[in-house]
């Protein structure tokens, strides 16, 4: 997995943010945008994408991107 890759994932999600200020070491929890329906989208994408399975816990206890990132890197590895 690519962390540059999955920014560039997450980032598609936030349709009313430029995606090239969004990095990994984003709060996301700080975009504007950001609702629990980004987090529905978030955990959509991460599933068609990853093929991995995250948690409204996982997302709400995470900080940035990297963070879900490494939930994402760590399940996938399982």
């Amino acid at each position: 997995m690519d962390i540059n890759v999955f920014v560039a994932n997450f980032a598609a999600q936030m349709e009313e943010i430029d995606p090239s200020l969004v990095t990994a070491q984003t709060n996301f929890h700080e975009i504007d945008e950001w609702s629990s329906l980004s987090a529905l989208t978030i955990i959509a994408m991460v599933d068609d994408e990853y093929g991995v399975k995250i948690t409204g816990d996982e997302i709400r206890n995470s900080q940035t991107v990297e963070d879900i990132f490494n939930i994402v890197k760590a399940k996938k590895n399982v």
